[in-house]
């Protein structure tokens, strides 16, 4: 099922290239950001629309921190984070297919990038389609996304680069949800990018990039200033987006090319600053690929390979290896402070319960180390971490009211 409002027919011409390949000092593996973040949330889980306008308002405080090119309406990328705004998927999925969705938790919602060329804009949808029937789900389906590059003003390089954006539904097979649900979803979405990114099945000119598949949180991003994103999309102005928690970013592409697939929040986290160890952590993680196991996942391992795809920034390459060491059955605390150590080994004041679970996780990951402040949240839970050295540092203040809110 295909339905929903139509997008501007600027879209459909064939946009150029959105970024270069290696050329003189450039190469794509040394993609990094330093950039703005922050988040607002509701510590007793109450779902409102203040949670998101105040995490908008943040967002804009931090327009100096990303960046633009020559053209002041064409940003390095920008973003929001929220979870699933429950009440207004019901009424969208009511108005675009007719139909009232399963309760929260057994439906998923993800806003996906897809190719301008229509006929490869159906063959990218036939395929994620094929992936959800394959993994025993239902695609409910596409809604098209309402988008505004008029009202937003958005700049001609950011809309020469556009993709189409439509927002895929999907139901869970009969009594799946929570973390079960999940992991099908993360199975649909690896299998739907290997085959449609990494094996090259689109032209160079196209994109094709889940922004999220999941029934817990959902992103709303682009190549956007963050003046820009609540007026480009319309379903964030409107009464009925409540989320009890919202995490944005504003991305300055320190040495990289800006693109609407690395603006951020990635999947479960965004950073200010760099990762200078991300290709040694690529490395390593694709070495374990040979050995790694799953109880969860059981002969479908495999279908998760490459751990870290292909053209990520570095806060994207820490984001793939994160989701799936969550996927594979830690919890967010750990898997964060296990790729993020603090400086335990000369601590003397540390408790030794905590220097022991650093000691102990030294042994199954490097860290992830360069200047940078890492947010992460799952839809439950959210919160920050800083590097070892504390040189992108963050803070964050605690409400009367119960709302915690932290930038860096």
């Amino acid at each position: 099922m295909r339905s929903g409002v139509g997008q501007p027919s600027m879209m459909h011409a064939k946009p150029p290239l959105s970024r270069p390949g290696p050329q003189g000092l450039y190469h794509p593996a040394n993609e990094r950001d330093s950039c703005g973040v922050g988040f607002v949330a509701d510590m007793k889980g109450r779902p409102s629309r203040e949670i998101l306008l105040e995490a908008e308002h943040a967002l804009r405080r931090m327009s100096h921190r990303g960046a633009c090119g020559c053209e002041e309406n064409t940003g390095d990328g920008c973003g929001i984070l929220t979870a699933m705004p429950d009440k207004l998927l019901r009424k969208s999925a009511r108005e675009a297919f007719g139909v009232e969705l399963p309760p929260l938790g057994h439906y998923a919602v993800g806003n996906v990038f897809l190719p301008r060329d229509a006929a490869q804009r159906e063959f990218c949808q036939g395929k994620v389609e094929e992936f959800v029937t394959a993994q025993g789900q239902t695609c409910i389906g596409w809604r098209d996304l309402n988008v505004a590059p008029q009202q937003a003003d958005v700049g001609p390089t950011a809309l020469a680069s556009m993709p189409v954006i439509r927002q895929l539904y999907v139901a869970g097979a009969s009594g799946l949800s929570g973390d079960d649900f999940e992991r099908q979803l993360y199975l649909i979405r690896k299998q739907s990018t290997r085959t449609l990114r990494g094996d090259q099945n689109l032209s160079e000119a196209e994109l094709f990039y889940i922004c999220t598949l999941s029934s817990k949180v959902l992103v709303y991003k682009g190549m956007l200033t963050p003046e820009q994103l609540m007026p480009f999309f319309p379903d964030l102005q409107d009464e009925d987006y409540q989320t009890h928690l919202a995490m944005v970013h504003s991305r300055f592409s320190t040495n990289t090319f800006p693109s609407w697939d690395r603006a951020q929040p990635n999947r479960f986290m965004c950073h200010n600053g760099e990762i200078n160890t991300r290709q040694g952590n690529i490395n390593a993680m694709r070495a374990r690929q040979g050995v790694v196991r799953s109880e969860l996942f059981g002969d479908e391992i495999d279908k998760l390979f490459p751990i870290v795809e292909p053209d990520c920034s570095d806060s994207g390459s820490f984001d793939n290896v994160l989701e799936f060491m969550l996927m594979s059955g830690r919890t967010l605390q750990e898997a964060v402070m296990l790729m993020i150590p603090e400086a335990w080994q000369n601590d003397e004041d540390m408790p030794q319960a905590k220097r022991d679970f650093y000691e102990y996780n030294s042994t199954m990951m490097e860290p992830w180390d360069g200047p940078a402040s890492i947010a992460f949240t799952d839809g439950r839970y959210i919160g920050a971490v800083l590097d070892r050295n504390g040189l992108r540092p963050s803070r964050y203040y605690i409400t009367h009211d119960d709302k915690v809110i932290m930038a860096s």
